[in-house]
């Protein structure tokens, strides 16, 4: 029986309280966080030393919601923070947090978070021990590992040779080979050009997937069905690649179509010892950027899950890995899985791993650093309970399933008053997004016994959550999470498309939930109407006639106008709808940017974002944002006589879907363009959309060029 094994037989007995006092420190605290990690169930479990000896400071190079998490992590391991940033970000989140500063450029990413003279200067000046990268950006660059090393600074991460061997695409598919690694079919070597790229997708067999070595997080990645869209997608993908990691190497693989995408976290020290923390499914994805994910996955056995680690632990100790890391695979319908990348950095998604097995993998990143051995092994590791992430973006969700939104945030409450609950980000009231970096404006986790209660959280948290100032993906959030598909496990990389087919049109509203919605519109509409009667809680002209207890009303509601009647019963109303009584209950506290409602016993939180003196107003009801027009009989009666404006013909003009920058402009006045032909290129948060004609004409004008900066809206051509 080992020293452990007996700890938890007798710790409660005076042999076991006699073989506990013998112990040093170190066996104490190992014994503790192992029996810890068994026994926990709690959302954060992690155990902090502040007097183990780790860095006296230690300097954040990213910015926004990692550079927070990192910052957190620190403070309670004792250890100072030095955070950098652009000109831009000098009132951010993570600057205030630190309890150092140091502006590193101006906003372009190649002149400040990945500029690493500047970064080794505020090292040197700061005298920072140690460096962690976060994700993206320097994270998983083996120069700047070196330049650290040659200075005499600890890289939070693997050293330089993991970083080569697993950051290079290519590189570790051959490792993973060796490493006896299930593999995709593909090209192993780096693509020169277009035409090469042609020649080897055409080998392979359509379809097949371009993308960086170089790369991660869905950039410079694009799937191939035949000679055309390879060209194209080489050019994309090489200049994606060139702007978010400065390396344009590209690869091809086999695109295996209709897979999941599960990946192992792996955990690894300095001494040999490397851990499979289990997996996490990474399925929901739009364009190749992952959207909601969850540990464990619904679709693993333990054999497949064993299998899987086990292969995982076997690559990162081929390269003797050291620090957390994360193996991605392709899984398919049969369960066959196929090594796709390792990352060698933290992954976004790491809290739901967090979640369920009570580690901080911060925490254990800094520990691996400094040298300490892992405190666990693998029989220690746990499942406990199910964990969801959510990745809350600065995004219009009806376009392309996201495009960049940019834009101050005049209101933002986090949800964290839900039970079980967890919020990384590093914005807050008031901060700007904006188009030089990515639009996450954070990681919403929620944590259950089980699936359906993690799942059931994550809707509430959706409903609580309040962002006003810019458009947002909770809708689209919100709609995945409660699919039936999704609630049965029925996912892959290409539920979004399969899906949404024609695109995200936000919920579909029963008649059910028509109701409710009109119902609680039409109580609003009347609460608002009685409190502008009332003045301190006085009615303003108290010599008026009698309070009025009945009001019929007329309301549009996407294509259809329906007659409500609300009656007032006490606190609550009465509200009439399709000729069913509906009774609407709430505290109708109009200040407030959140409003639980019952309805005939169901209870609903919903948001009013905006209204005006003509009765429209907007109501975000079951995640998604409805626009109502709320009128008295006699005003509806009226309406129709106001003129509608013409809705402008956009078959001739071409405006800007999102805020970003132009990176080339391929027409000119005079010139003939088909349909589907592309105009122009417009790059925003380091990704590159092809914009295209919608008829084939001739170019009357031309109102961008290369590098000009254009908002949502900007008209870019016109065509005759």
């Amino acid at each position: 029986m080992s020293v452990y094994e007996l700890f938890l037989s007798s710790w409660h007995t005076v042999a076991g309280e006699e073989m506990f006092n013998s112990l040093s420190l170190l066996q104490c605290e190992t014994l503790c966080s192992r029996w810890y990690l068994k026994t926990s169930h709690k959302l954060y479990s992690a155990t902090y030393d502040p007097n183990e000896k780790t860095f006296e400071k230690l300097l954040i190079a990213n910015r926004g919601e990692i550079a927070c998490r990192v910052i957190k992590t620190c403070k309670k391991m004792g250890i100072k923070t030095v955070a950098i940033h652009s000109d831009v970000d000098a009132n951010a989140v993570h600057v205030k947090m630190a309890d150092e500063a140091v502006c590193v450029g101006p906003a372009p990413t190649s002149k400040s978070y990945l500029n690493m003279d500047a970064i080794m200067e505020v090292i040197k000046k700061t005298r920072a021990q140690a460096v962690h990268p976060g994700y993206g950006f320097l994270s998983e660059n083996k120069e700047f590992a070196r330049r650290l090393a040659a200075e005499g600074v600890t890289f939070i991460g693997p050293d330089t040779h993991a970083i080569q061997a697993m950051g290079d695409k290519i590189e570790s598919k051959l490792l993973a080979k060796n490493a006896k690694v299930n593999t995709i079919p593909g090209f192993d070597g780096v693509v020169k050009d277009a035409d090469e790229a042609v020649r080897i997708a055409r080998e392979i067999g359509y379809p097949v997937m371009i993308k960086a070595s170089a790369g991660g997080g869905g950039k410079g990645m694009r799937i191939a069905w035949d000679d055309e869209e390879t060209r194209e997608g080489f050019r994309f993908s090489s200049q994606e690649a060139a702007s978010s990691f400065g390396d344009d190497r590209l690869l091809i693989e086999k695109f295996i179509d209709n897979p999941r995408h599960i990946e192992i976290q792996v955990l690894a020290d300095k001494h040999g010892n490397a851990l499979w923390l289990n997996e996490r499914e990474c399925s929901i994805q739009r364009r190749n950027q992952k959207v909601v994910e969850e540990a464990p996955s619904t679709f693993l056995d333990p054999e497949t899950r064993r299998a899987m680690g086990e292969q995982a632990v076997a690559l990162a100790k081929a390269v003797k890995y050291s620090s957390a890391g994360t193996v991605e695979f392709l899984v398919d319908s049969s369960k066959n899985f196929y090594f796709l990348e390792m990352n060698t950095r933290l992954q976004v998604e790491h809290p739901v791993t967090e979640c369920i097995t009570g580690l901080d993998l911060v925490q254990e990143m800094i520990r691996v650093a400094k040298g300490y051995p892992l405190r666990h092994k693998q029989a220690d590791i746990p499942i406990n309970g199910w964990a969801v992430e959510c990745r809350v973006y600065a995004e219009d969700p009806y376009k392309s399933f996201g495009l960049p939104s940019i834009g101050k945030l005049s209101q933002y409450q986090e949800p964290l008053h839900v039970p079980s609950v967890r919020v990384d980000s590093g914005i807050q009231q008031g901060s700007d997004i904006s188009i030089y970096y990515d639009p996450m404006i954070s990681k919403l986790i929620t944590y259950g016994s089980n699936r359906a209660e993690a799942l059931k959280r994550m809707e509430e948290a959706l409903d609580n959550y309040v962002i006003r100032g810019v458009t947002h993906n909770i809708s689209l959030l919100r709609e995945v999470i409660i699919h039936p598909r999704f609630v049965r496990g029925d996912i892959s990389t290409k539920f979004l498309p399969e899906v949404y087919p024609d695109g995200f049109k936000g919920h579909k509203l029963t008649d059910l939930e028509r109701r409710e919605l009109l119902a609680t519109a039409a109580s609003l509409y009347v609460a608002e109407q009685l409190r502008s009667q009332r003045f301190l809680g006085t009615p303003r002209i108290p010599i008026a006639k009698s309070k009025r207890s009945s009001w019929e009303l007329s309301v549009h509601l996407g294509d259809g106008i329906y007659p409500v009647a609300v009656s007032k019963d006490g606190s609550s109303f009465s509200v009439e709808v399709d000729g069913m009584k509906l009774n609407v209950t709430s505290e109708w506290n109009l200040a407030s940017p959140l409003l639980s409602v019952t309805i005939d016993g169901t209870q609903r939180t919903i948001q009013r974002l905006s209204r005006n003196a003509s009765g429209s107003t907007s109501i975000q009801f079951l995640g998604t944002v409805y626009k109502l027009q709320i009128l008295t009989k006699v005003a509806a009666e009226l309406s129709k006589y106001m003129p509608e404006k013409a809705a402008e013909d956009t078959s001739s003009i071409l405006r800007s879907p999102m805020p970003g920058a132009v990176v080339a402009v391929s027409v000119k006045p005079g010139d003939m363009v088909s349909e589907g032909q592309e105009i122009c290129v417009i790059e925003a948060m380091k990704m590159q959309n092809s914009m295209i004609a919608a008829k084939t004409g001739k170019v009357k004008a031309v109102h961008c060029k290369a590098g000009d900066t254009v908002g949502e809206g900007d008209l870019l051509v016109e065509l005759e």
